[in-house]
């Protein structure tokens, strides 16, 4: 229940946002506040779709799923970054329109009011969506978080190049500012991808996390032979681990099976969001004789 209430905050935060940046950029006709009302409502979209992920993710494995509803957020958090290159490239365009036709705009200092607010509210609940994100392990919460603190770094972007604009008269930087902006957000939309998209096609754990694994499982090295298939993979905010154990021969299977118990505690102690799966052979089954 707390990670659905933090996750619908974003939503009611970025309506908030969004609706601001709406109005005023109207108002100013600024390209560049529009092209951040744009990005703030891809925010909004980002939240909408890791708020019902999360709910999704968190139901339990079924007939038809099981191994879970994990891989929603990682689908979710791919969907995010795609609409961001979307509205980096239509911001693009947006500014190149401008640049070519120029107009002069009303109240930028009204831009730059907005503009702030937005970025500290967006400041205070990125923080408070990646402190929970972080706990429940949550790949499209934390997305959401990445959303909203590229937000804010944009919005203070537009904020300083509206300041420029009323001081120099230079309406073309407006312009220039919000292209900046645009393709700095697809940059660390791709960045977000290279994190999203490959669990979707069962890609294994970090090494620095398969490390981890690896040395705990040595640490039971004198109670087993040899271990081998070891394989890692993720889904959503859960890792899955199964490896094939090779034990002595004249091992009961009651030892067996305890030391499997005390292996798989061991794991999913260091790593609380895994599931565990050791295949136990026979000696004759050892790959390096």
């Amino acid at each position: 229940m707390r990670t659905t209430r933090i996750a619908f905050l974003s939503v009611m935060s970025n309506t908030f946002v969004v609706a601001m940046k709406i109005v005023v950029g109207l108002i100013t006709g600024s390209v560049a506040v529009l092209s951040e009302a744009i990005h703030s409502s891809l925010d909004l979209m980002a939240s909408l779709i890791a708020f019902f992920s999360v709910r999704i993710s968190k139901k339990p494995a079924d007939s038809v799923h099981p191994y879970g509803h994990g891989k929603v957020e990682n689908l979710s958090g791919t969907i995010e970054t795609i609409l961001i290159f979307v509205a980096g490239i239509w911001i693009i365009y947006e500014c190149v329109h401008k640049i070519i036709h120029p107009e002069p705009l009303h109240l930028p200092l009204l831009g730059v009011l907005v503009m702030v607010v937005g970025a500290t509210i967006n400041f205070i609940v990125s923080k408070v969506v990646r402190k929970e994100a972080d706990r429940v392990h949550s790949v499209a919460m934390k997305s959401n978080a990445l959303h909203l603190l590229t937000d804010v770094y944009t919005s203070l972007g537009v904020a300083v190049s509206l300041l420029l604009v009323t001081l120099t008269g230079w309406y073309i930087l407006d312009s220039i500012i919000g292209m900046v902006l645009a393709v700095y957000i697809m940059i660390e939309a791709f960045k977000l991808m290279k994190e999203t998209f490959p669990p979707l096609i069962d890609s294994r754990l970090t090494e620095s996390e398969e490390s981890a694994v690896l040395k705990i499982i040595e640490s039971f090295k004198e109670e087993y032979l040899e271990v081998h298939n070891f394989r890692t993979r993720r889904s959503g905010p859960q890792e899955y681990i199964d490896f094939h154990l090779v034990v002595p021969s004249d091992a009961s299977m009651g030892d067996v099976h305890d030391l499997c118990d005390r292996m798989e505690g061991k794991i999913e102690e260091e790593f609380p969001h895994s599931e565990v799966f050791i295949h136990p052979e026979p000696e004759h089954e050892r790959e390096n004789k």
